[in-house]
């Protein structure tokens, strides 16, 4: 069998047999799937040999690259020992190391885990609310809190809590009857700003309207969730960092309780390991998930403050947090996870992130006499908004990316890079060269 049969047999094979995710499956029958069968560094080869420079990171998730020899590594000696145990009354090293770790690395308590991102996001809605219930039958009144605020344009997740905090009609209007109302305010999104007013200035305008609301609706609060820095679903919308620090403020002064959701944007993708830090806060719920494994295998976990959890530690089974995953702190992902913080801490990656980034800011200014707009970077992603009336554009550049040897995957008209971080500058200028290519092409 040829290697081209080899394709087309395995294209036909999934059609028939996997639903995929986020996709209308009847255009794959003219948009074809990609069968891809290796990778190696920022690279993906299909059957056929073709080489895709992987520039979206598989989703967001892939930190170092593909087929990385040190994760590898630890995922084998792990399997070795221990693939996966309930922790439910039980425990072991890999979750237990992990979990002082990211205590450690954020300034916050107990780690509780899960496979997934929307999960993590679930866990923390869900701690939240439980904790002020907690807290009101401790004080022998029921609490009143029991609301949450997200931003403009936020995406969350897609199981029902997290679908509930959401904002991207694509998503949510559909399930909109199964879903708990919550509250949506201004997006500090500097895109949004008026002419002639700065990023900072317009966040703090942003961060005003979340004051106004919790001055009359802080008793029926319970957690203001955000993503730190960028809204990715939402075009990579990026924002001053004052905003985080005036969010913690007022939280702080409402008694509501912050949630980072950092399952995009941590583990070093907006340049310091996790966002929250270039505002110098500290959130009550921080959810975690996609490069927490380097992009190897599904894991999330939300981390919390010590004073959260001694609300749950009761004599009453019923005052626990009885959420629960059957796969919950899986060994040979926590091992995974283990050694991506071992190489964040010794082959200096913030800093050689920093540099990289700082090479591609000058060749990205090859773009500028394109139909471009809002051309815009943080840390090691790059964004900007294609000037084009096509009324597909996104499809169809997707499907000249792949021609031209790229995975790149359209926000609406806001093309994207999020590559891995061991992206070369070679891989780059590559990376840049046929980008222009395409918009000269679709312009």
């Amino acid at each position: 069998m040829t290697e081209a049969s080899r394709n087309q047999q395995l294209l036909a094979r999934s059609l028939h047999a996997v639903w995929h995710p986020c996709t209308q499956m009847k255009h794959h029958e003219h948009l074809p799937l990609v069968p891809i069968q290796r990778g190696e560094g920022v690279w993906l080869y299909d059957m056929d040999g073709k080489a895709y420079l992987d520039a979206v990171s598989s989703w967001w998730v892939n930190l170092f690259g593909h087929n990385h020899p040190r994760i590898k590594a630890a995922i084998s000696q792990q399997m070795d020992q221990l693939e996966h145990v309930i922790l439910a009354g039980f425990t072991h090293e890999p979750v237990v190391q992990l979990s002082e770790r990211l205590a450690a690395l954020t300034g916050l308590g107990h780690c509780f885990y899960a496979s997934d991102g929307a999960s993590a996001t679930e866990i923390a809605l869900k701690m939240s609310f439980h904790y002020w219930r907690n807290l009101g039958l401790a004080q022998g009144k029921a609490s009143a809190k029991t609301g949450f605020i997200s931003l403009q344009n936020s995406y969350h997740g897609e199981t029902l809590g997290a679908l509930s905090v959401t904002d991207v009609a694509i998503f949510k209007d559909t399930y909109a009857p199964l879903l708990r109302q919550s509250i949506q305010i201004p997006s500090p999104d500097w895109r949004l700003a008026e002419a002639g007013e700065s990023a900072e200035a317009y966040a703090l305008r942003c961060a005003h309207a979340l004051e106004t609301h919790l001055q009359q609706h802080h008793a029926t609060t319970a957690a203001v969730i955000v993503e730190p820095l960028v809204q990715c679903a939402a075009g990579m919308g990026m924002y001053h960092e004052a905003y985080l620090q005036r969010l913690r403020a007022l939280c702080d002064q409402y008694d509501v309780h912050l949630i980072a959701d950092e399952i995009a944007v941590g583990f070093g993708r907006t340049g310091t390991l996790f966002a929250c830090e270039q505002a110098g806060i500290r959130p009550d719920f921080l959810c975690l998930s996609k490069g927490i494994t380097g992009g190897y295998l599904p894991l999330s976990v939300c981390l919390t403050t010590d004073a959260i959890y001694q609300a749950f530690y009761d004599d009453s089974t019923a005052r626990g947090f009885l959420h629960s995953h059957s796969y919950t702190g899986n060994a040979l992902a926590c091992s995974a996870a283990l050694a991506t913080l071992d190489i964040f801490a010794e082959e200096d990656v913030i800093a050689r992130n920093r540099d990289k980034a700082a090479a591609m800011n000058v060749q990205l200014q090859a773009l500028q006499d394109l139909s471009i707009h809002h051309l815009r970077q943080r840390g090691m992603i790059w964004a900007f908004d294609v000037a084009s009336t096509h009324p597909d554009f996104s499809r169809q550049f997707y499907l000249e990316a792949l021609q031209h040897g790229l995975i790149l995957r359209p926000i609406g008209n806001t093309v994207y890079f999020m590559p891995p971080y061991c992206i070369a500058p070679e891989e780059m200028s590559t990376l840049l060269d046929h980008t222009a290519q395409i918009l000269r092409k679709l312009g």
